[in-house]
């Protein structure tokens, strides 16, 4: 009986051993993680830098007309209104691509073929938002050829705009807005978490993109809403210096100038804070729309301010020479292309 006990503690005593030898000898790598802002930000600016090195992302509807009128085979245009409007009435030759397919679509396209690919919503907003998501994925000079039709179809013809810029325009904040000198910018800080679960930045762009654009236009906010509590967001007033001073500013409101590309990373992209909600206003919801579609890929929860400063203060921005040029005038923006549609 000893003699089997002996065997047995033996035998158990080498069992132990070579367990502890193969729990050391296992080498267990650790998985690879990454900040995936920072990644997609680098590879943006690294790779195309549409914000800031791209040419203009709308064209008019007078340059539009003149350029269809030349060869029409030069430009292809999309239209991502509804498919009920666009039945009642689109540009002549336009698609109907839902902004969910937007990509996909120009994608399959030969962009060789065309001196300009024309993304036409209502206003111009969603337009300018797809059309940046869509620039963010193409190399720099294919993105300067995706464009969004300035004011939308409401540029074309009174009856398109009946919905939109022709109500749309207001007063009702002219009292509130200010004059004062633009307060201190945070401190820099942190990017905003993306949880992607890629690791290279073409990888986490790709998949961003596709997650915004099937979200939809889901980034704006109305002034109404904004001025419901101030203190909740914010507020960064994306205008060049001179206008934050005149025609003035939502009280409290940050002033990132953009000819000092402001949201690059080495700049001042991360004094936006990553615990409240930014929201982005230009002087017509276009360009925060366009430049609000960037900071929301790098994961920031940003708004853009619907119809821009013309939903608050139309009137000192006609009197104002820094803002007069980005009014909205019926007269002047609404051309009465009749002769375009079908």
């Amino acid at each position: 009986m000893k003699k089997h006990n002996l065997i047995y503690l033996l035998l158990a005593a080498f069992l132990f051993t070579v367990g502890c030898k193969d729990d050391e000898s296992t080498t267990v790598t650790p998985p690879v993680t990454v900040n995936e802002a920072s990644v997609l930000a680098k590879y943006v600016e690294a790779n195309n830098d549409y914000i800031y090195s791209g040419t203009s992302f709308v064209l008019s509807a007078s340059t539009y007309r003149t350029e269809v009128v030349a060869d029409p085979t030069k430009i292809y245009t999309i239209d991502i209104r509804s498919a009920a409007d666009y039945s009642a009435k689109h540009l002549k030759g336009a698609v109907n691509v839902t902004l969910a397919n937007l990509y996909t679509h120009v994608k399959g396209l030969t962009l060789a073929n065309y001196k300009y690919v024309v993304v036409a919503c209502y206003s111009g907003q969603t337009a300018c938002y797809g059309t940046s998501l869509v620039r963010a994925m193409l190399p720099i000079a294919e993105a300067n050829k995706i464009v969004a039709l300035k004011w939308g179809m409401s540029s074309i013809d009174s009856t398109l705009a009946a919905g939109t810029w022709l109500v749309k325009t207001a007063n009702t904040r002219a009292s509130q807005f200010v004059n004062t000198d633009p307060p201190t910018k945070l401190a820099k800080g942190e990017l905003p978490t993306l949880t992607t679960g890629k690791t290279t930045g073409k990888e986490i762009l790709e998949t961003r993109v596709n997650e915004l654009l099937s979200a939809g236009f889901t980034i704006t906010i109305s002034e109404a809403t904004l001025y419901t509590n101030l203190s909740n967001y914010f507020v960064v007033n994306y205008w060049p210096v001179a206008a934050y001073k005149d025609p003035g500013h939502i009280e409290g409101a940050y002033n990132y100038e953009p000819s000092l590309k402001p949201f690059k990373v080495d700049s001042n992209l991360t004094t936006l804070p990553t615990n409240k909600t930014v929201v982005l206003y230009c002087y017509t919801g276009q360009t925060s729309a366009y430049v609000g579609a960037y900071l929301k890929l790098l994961g920031y929860d940003v708004k853009s301010l619907l119809y821009g400063a013309n939903s608050m203060i139309v009137d000192k921005m006609k009197a104002s020479t820094n803002t007069a040029s980005s009014t909205f005038v019926p007269a002047n923006e609404i051309k009465g292309y009749k002769d375009l549609l079908e």
